[in-house]
């Protein structure tokens, strides 16, 4: 009797795992889908060319984050000539590959005044994809205040996109990633090189 019930037991676990997986990759094809058909500077049927990795649960990663607070605020580099301020808003501390790494999360001075975008945060990451399989400047993540309000977050690289100046690159000033926000490990989730369809 106990091994049918350990039978039935596992069964189960095992249909709860794929119903969560079931959901995982249904947020993450809406997400993409939003993602696509909303996009600003990739247009019609061109959308049809943006490429993504397999969604891949390993990269979606439990992260530690640290509250940094009243940090300075500093000019962030970008590809063009407008440099933009930013404030460190606080780090994540994660596992990946079995090696312990940290991002650093970045608040912009000018989106706080736009009630709109007044929670938005976002994470500029270089890793050791780029220029070969992902673009060469490096992919963004956008995240909220309301994300990290607790200690625990799901840092999910799925959800990584390239900047605007991997389509066009002399029109965007957009925000280079610090050297303090480069990976020592491929990042095989998320948006891939915009190729333009070659």
């Amino acid at each position: 009797m106990r091994t049918v019930f350990l039978f039935i037991l596992l069964i189960l676990m095992s249909l709860s795992i794929n119903a969560q997986t079931d959901l995982y990759d249904d947020s993450l094809q809406s997400f993409r889908n939003r993602y696509i058909n909303t996009h600003e500077v990739v247009t019609g049927e061109d959308r049809k060319l943006l490429q993504f990795f397999p969604v891949d649960r390993k990269y979606a990663v439990p992260a530690q984050f640290e509250r940094i607070v009243d940090a300075p605020w500093f000019n962030m580099p970008t590809s063009g000539s407008i440099s933009k301020v930013f404030r460190i808003y606080g780090i994540l501390n994660f596992t990946l590959q079995d090696k312990s790494f940290r991002l650093h999360v970045y608040q912009s001075k000018n989106l706080m005044s736009d009630p709109q975008y007044a929670n938005y945060l976002f994470i500029p990451f270089t890793d050791q994809t780029n220029g070969e399989i992902t673009y060469e400047a490096g992919r963004y993540i956008d995240l909220s205040t309301d994300d990290l309000l607790a200690d625990d977050f799901i840092l999910d690289f799925n959800k990584a996109y390239n900047p605007y100046c991997a389509y066009i690159s002399n029109k965007y000033n957009c925000p280079v990633p610090p050297k303090e926000n480069e990976l020592l490990v491929e990042i095989k989730a998320g948006e891939k090189k915009w190729n333009g369809g070659h």
